[in-house]
């Protein structure tokens, strides 16, 4: 048995999708914290994070793609596999269009489901089969949202691939539990990021949203992060295909 706390990611060399801003930015450092190393994926500067994570006295490094070129992303992420062990995966970029279902368009549609979930199924299988190959464990967290269980308003496609998320979720962890793979899934509440700001700037939509939450607040991406770590961590050894809700009470209500 280690020595080390089961929430310690020390010596654990992490891959983060979209960790220049938001949740991929609280993930990234909250990471640190905890002992790990970070790999920001991205297509923006992840230099304000690199100075996050490196203040908490962990090592960050930033290899720079565009999520929604699937195949460049993969090849990507194989190349950082060849280079050194991945011990962890979190698929955390996304977008979101917002307009009523009558007016979406198919561009609108294509391009959230491109970032939000395509990408992310086969960074998923790019990771997993690298593991499997090589009979190492690992970790995937997938970032989902309450939108997984719930409807929304004018986000039809960001609806659809997040209902996605978690269904695919849990296929990976029935075929890859058994052989290592532990993966799993967070559902972020109304977290402050820039996919909400419009949101909090209307202030009857931010009223009644707040007025749901039980916790009476917006989350802060630190609150992902820490469940992040978890999940990454030796402490969640037996969870698999678990969502696990981090909303401030929402779905309680």
């Amino acid at each position: 048995m280690s020595d080390l706390s089961a929430f310690s990611l020390a010596g654990k060399r992490i891959a983060v999708t979209g960790a220049n801003t938001g949740i991929g930015q609280g993930i990234a450092v909250a990471i640190a914290r905890a002992g790990g190393s970070v790999i920001g994926i991205g297509r923006s500067s992840m230099a304000e994070t690199a100075r996050f994570v490196e203040a908490e006295g962990a090592g960050f490094s930033e290899a720079m793609a565009d999520i929604a070129d699937s195949k460049a992303t993969i090849a990507l992420l194989e190349t950082l596999m060849a280079a050194a062990p991945l011990d962890g995966l979190v698929n955390n970029a996304g977008i979101i269009r917002r307009a009523d279902a009558v007016d979406f368009t198919e561009d609108d549609w294509d391009a959230v489901m491109d970032v939000n979930l395509r990408s992310l199924f086969f960074l998923c299988q790019a990771y997993g089969r690298a593991c499997l190959a090589q009979g190492r464990p690992g970790r995937i967290v997938n970032i989902a949202s309450l939108l997984s269980f719930q409807g929304g308003i004018r986000v039809a496609s960001y609806t659809a691939s997040k209902h996605g998320v978690l269904g695919i979720t849990r296929l990976l962890a029935n075929e890859w539990a058994a052989k290592g793979v532990n993966v799993n899934v967070i559902a972020p509440g109304y977290i402050e990021t820039n996919n909400t700001e419009a949101l909090r700037n209307d202030p009857d939509r931010s009223r009644s949203i707040l007025e749901r939450i039980p916790a009476g607040r917006w989350g802060v991406p630190d609150d992902i992060g820490d469940a992040a770590v978890f999940l990454l961590a030796r402490a969640s050894n037996y969870m698999h295909g678990a969502v696990l809700p981090v909303d401030g009470g929402w779905l309680a209500r």
